[in-house]
């Protein structure tokens, strides 16, 4: 089985294109964590109901939740596929942008904060952003404030995941997209070098938010990966 793991304000939405072209070969399951205050309550969740062994792959915060998954049952996990993710620790002006985002939700509404946190998470075209922005707003509203802060927490409180890459023994799939403005091609190449056995993809026309945006080239990536395993 291969999981597939959301990130922030994200449900099986991001995941859904890619489940669709995996399905017909390899059971897919993409799990999702709302309401959830902590990186590594979301990590035993997950694990809870997992199979025995499985391949993993998370997308930004859910790339943490999977290095979290590792750190806890490295046997459990034969693949690793880290997608649009970091592992560095918080860094100062994220308590400020975090948590303004936390206010706009509070004060205006799910909406407000789709308008001002998705556009600079795109990376495709101006037509293929037109054609997914009102699915992905719709995701966005899905979620109730108080989910999204209690997202927003476990970030700010996210373990040490740098830690984590060199005990890495498996197979691992890292993937960005070339116009992925808030986890960039570079911070990939520097997980690419503390982990054994990786190897980085890069997807054209893609920002954060890239198993939405060009779910195909995606798609082949895992394919190459799944075939390592």
């Amino acid at each position: 089985m291969l999981i597939l793991l959301s990130g922030l304000l994200c449900d099986d939405t991001i995941w859904s294109d890619v489940r669709a072209r995996l399905s017909p070969r390899i059971e897919v399951s993409i799990r999702n964590f709302p309401n959830f205050d902590s990186i590594s309550a979301m990590a035993d969740h997950v694990l809870m109901d997992a199979p025995a062994t499985f391949e993993l792959a998370g997308h930004s915060m859910g790339g943490r939740v999977a290095l979290e998954i590792v750190r806890k049952a490295p046997s459990r996990v034969r693949g690793l596929g880290l997608f649009n993710t970091g592992v560095h620790p918080r860094r100062e002006h994220e308590w400020d942008s975090r948590g303004k985002l936390v206010h706009l939700a509070r004060t205006s509404g799910m909406a407000a904060v789709a308008c001002e946190w998705l556009p600079p998470m795109m990376g495709a075209s101006p037509a293929r952003v037109a054609e997914l922005m009102p699915t992905l707003t719709r995701m966005v509203e899905r979620n109730s404030p108080l989910s999204f802060a209690a997202q927003t927490k476990a970030l700010l409180e996210r373990p040490d995941a740098d830690s984590v890459l060199p005990l890495i023994d498996v197979p691992t799939l890292l993937v960005s997209g070339t116009a992925d403005k808030w986890s960039p091609v570079a911070q990939h190449v520097d997980m690419q070098r503390r982990i054994q056995n990786a190897r980085l993809v890069t997807i054209e026309d893609a920002g954060h938010m890239a198993p939405v945006e060009q779910p195909d080239a995606v798609v082949a990536a895992i394919d190459s990966w799944l075939a390592r395993l």
